[in-house]
């Protein structure tokens, strides 16, 4: 009897080499041994940079928007294994470093749609640069996470449904509505701390 592990790491691999035969050239940088499973769709492949053993989840939308004279740059490292339903924009820069493990349904962006004018509906202002967005290597994003035009340190958890709009220090829990730092690892102490 095949088991449904089985069963997804042959769709994996088909996924893997379909995706290399087809579009890797496509990409800016596509690495060795990259999954991506049943994409809903991937914009801006040129600039896109997918390092070793990168897993990109069913449903996940992927967008390096080229706006004016900028030349977006949406990075992610090594070993980095992205949720289902995701949805990752740069305008000008997104880097997700290595080892970084991110949940389903994850919003990730360096920009927002503009609202100044109330006279013209939002969808026909501008997209506005909000800030480069850094994820920290060997970090863990939670499910319904949105990060929007941040820097999160390295080896930290946000905690699901968290919306982060400030930068989150090095080994550090940080959760809520805006995400607030409740945790930091102590190096001296080897210990998390509550804060």
């Amino acid at each position: 009897m095949i088991s449904f592990h089985f069963y997804r790491r042959v769709k994996q691999y088909i996924a893997r080499i379909g995706f290399k035969i087809f579009f890797s050239s496509k990409f800016k940088v596509y690495g060795r041994k990259v999954a991506i499973i049943n994409p809903d769709t991937i914009q801006g492949e040129e600039y896109i940079s997918l390092g070793d053993n990168v897993i990109i989840n069913s449903m996940t939308w992927l967008l390096a928007l080229k706006q004016d004279d900028n030349m977006p740059n949406l990075s992610i490292e090594k070993n980095v294994n992205i949720g289902r339903f995701s949805h990752i924009v740069a305008l000008k820069r997104v880097l997700i470093k290595q080892n970084v493990l991110i949940a389903d349904k994850v919003y990730i962006s360096d920009n927002i749609h503009n609202y100044d004018d109330v006279a013209i509906p939002i969808i026909e202002q501008p997209i506005l640069f909000k800030g480069d967005v850094e994820i920290g290597e060997d970090s863990w994003i939670g499910e319904n996470v949105s990060i929007i035009g941040v820097k999160i340190g390295k080896h930290c958890v946000i905690g699901a449904n968290s919306v982060v709009t400030n930068d989150i220090p090095d080994y550090c829990v940080a959760v809520g509505v805006p995400a607030k730092v409740i945790k930091q690892y102590n190096l001296e102490e080897k210990k998390w701390q509550s804060i």
